[in-house]
């Protein structure tokens, strides 16, 4: 492999430009003078070291999960506190799992995750149980009928006051991590992650008072309030929570895909998804006043639906960041930065799984195996958030940092071109071999001493031009690696040393999966 330093001072391809639009309408107009002003970094002021507020939000919230404890614990006592928290602890990994799963395409980084799941358990949990407990009491006090206060209380307060705190951390992130929130999965996961964390919070609470019942009747086994109430929250309904607070994340996931220029559409489609988090909110937890089947009701009319509308649509939505890839991409590798099969690759879950194996695979050792799966990930990261951004560029999403943007993103493909590229590749003709294509003919080994061809695509000894043993020029006029047109370098021109094949050919005993 070729020194990393010496890569970075060599030519690289040019950027490819929109064409749909002019460039200066995409960078935006040149500020104002007076309003474009330097402010040198004042040395000295700690609050604007990033670890220091990161410090101060770690803090924070483990103080308010030291007063939730403390709350939760006198509530239900202290062994009911434990029997809950085991209990409510059950659908967390599914429910993390799942939504991670859902982030899989352009997987956000871990910070911003359990950000949302301790919000979500710690400070929208302390502000609910304070604000639900001092409105439910002022309303009996002000009625004189602690009966209706509760169901006011449940139907009307609680909703509000709940979805709006888990809303909170949905917007923090939205607004000061705006580079990590892309679209519509980003919100749902966000979202998904805050109402796990505080559905977690609520089961300990809600199972603890159950089991301190059940102690206080002497019931225990199936007929117990413990049962009744963990079959009701954990297992017929974990998705709740997230599903309330989901509809605020899409809110948020189309305002993020919204042009600029439509302000009001990208502030009303928060409040709309909010607002409709509200009234399911409020919907269900009135459920049970509807009558002895109002609850069943409920549930199979409209939360069983709403779920499965709601799966289909975070869905639906992952598969459009694939096919932006596929539609895309093609631009960066007639450039030359990126090989004509990347694309494809980069666009199949299952070819990114089988591009990370391989590299894993083609190293000598497990160590390095590892780095250059981490390496191939990164790369089908930063891909991906490229395609993401020029998407919304192509709708007027993006603001005047796109060009700084998108060089940022090519650099950091450009740093790990040299495991990656090779992997995708490969990982791209097992595919396509896999699924009919290319069939009768021998598939070549991904660095091999020989001319093998296939998908159009040359493997052998070197990169080069035309029928040189490499990748090279594939179809009609599109440059690839080895293509050189005008200023635009390639493999086999002299202007990039060819890549190596991670120390060697595979070894025999550690042969990537034919």
């Amino acid at each position: 492999m070729s020194d990393p330093s010496t890569q970075q001072q060599q030519a690289r391809p040019a950027v490819p430009v929109l064409h749909e639009e002019r460039l200066d309408e995409v960078l935006g107009a040149a500020p104002e003078r007076g309003r474009g002003r330097y402010r040198p970094h004042r040395v000295g002021m700690v609050w604007r070291s990033k670890v220091f507020r990161a410090g101060a939000v770690i803090v924070a919230l483990a103080l308010c999960w030291l007063v939730i404890l403390a709350l939760v614990r006198e509530q239900t006592g202290p062994d009911g506190f434990l029997v809950g928290l085991g209990l409510a602890v059950l659908p967390v990994p599914l429910l993390m799992a799942a939504f991670r799963w859902l982030d899989r395409v352009e997987p956000g980084p871990w910070r911003n995750l359990l950000f949302s799941f301790a919000w979500g358990a710690c400070a929208a949990a302390l502000v609910a149980i304070i604000a639900n407990s001092f409105a439910t009491r002022w309303i009996a006090t002000a009625t004189a009928d602690p009966a209706s206060a509760d169901t006011l209380g449940a139907t009307v307060i609680a909703p509000v006051v709940e979805e709006s705190a888990k809303a909170a951390a949905v917007l923090l992130i939205f607004l000061f991590r705006r580079r990590e929130f892309s679209g519509v999965v980003d919100g749902v996961v966000v979202a998904g992650f805050t109402a796990t964390g505080f559905a977690f919070t609520e089961n300990i609470l809600y199972l603890g008072n159950a089991f301190g019942e059940d102690q206080q009747l002497g019931s225990s086994g199936f007929a117990s309030v413990t049962a009744g109430t963990f079959f009701v929250r954990i297992v017929m309904s974990p998705f709740a929570h997230p599903l309330f607070t989901v509809l605020t994340g899409l809110g948020f996931g189309f305002a993020a895909v919204s042009a600029r220029r439509h302000r009001a559409r990208r502030i009303a489609l928060p409040l709309l998804g909010l607002l409709l988090a509200m009234g399911l909110h409020a919907l269900w937890n009135g459920s049970s006043s509807f009558g002895p089947y109002g609850f069943y009701a409920v549930y199979g009319i409209v939360m069983v639906p709403a779920f499965g509308l709601v799966t289909w649509l975070a869905i639906w939505s992952r598969q459009r960041e694939l096919r932006t890839l596929a539609a895309e991409l093609p631009a960066y590798a007639a450039a030359g930065w990126l090989t004509p099969a990347e694309p494809s690759a980069l666009s199949s879950m299952r070819a990114r799984g089988m591009a990370r194996d391989l590299a894993r695979h083609w190293q000598p050792d497990r160590t390095q195996g590892r780095a250059a799966a981490r390496a191939v990930a990164e790369y089908e990261s930063f891909a991906t958030s490229l395609a993401g951004l020029r998407r919304r560029a192509r709708h007027g999403a993006v603001g005047p940092d796109f060009g700084a943007r998108e060089r940022e993103l090519l650099h950091h493909l450009w740093q790990r071109r040299e495991i990656a590229a090779p992997a995708l590749t490969h990982a791209a003709l097992l595919t396509a071999r896999r699924g009919g294509a290319h069939h009768g003919r021998p598939l070549p080994t991904p660095y091999g001493t020989g001319n093998g061809y296939a998908n159009g695509y040359a493997y052998g000894t070197g990169y080069g031009p035309g029928h040189t043993p490499g990748y090279g020029q594939t179809h009609g006029h599109t440059p690839g690696y080895g293509h050189t047109q005008g200023p635009t370098p390639g493999y086999g021109s002299g202007a990039y040393p060819p890549p190596q094949p991670y120390g060697g050919a595979p070894h025999s005993h550690r042969r990537p999966p034919s």
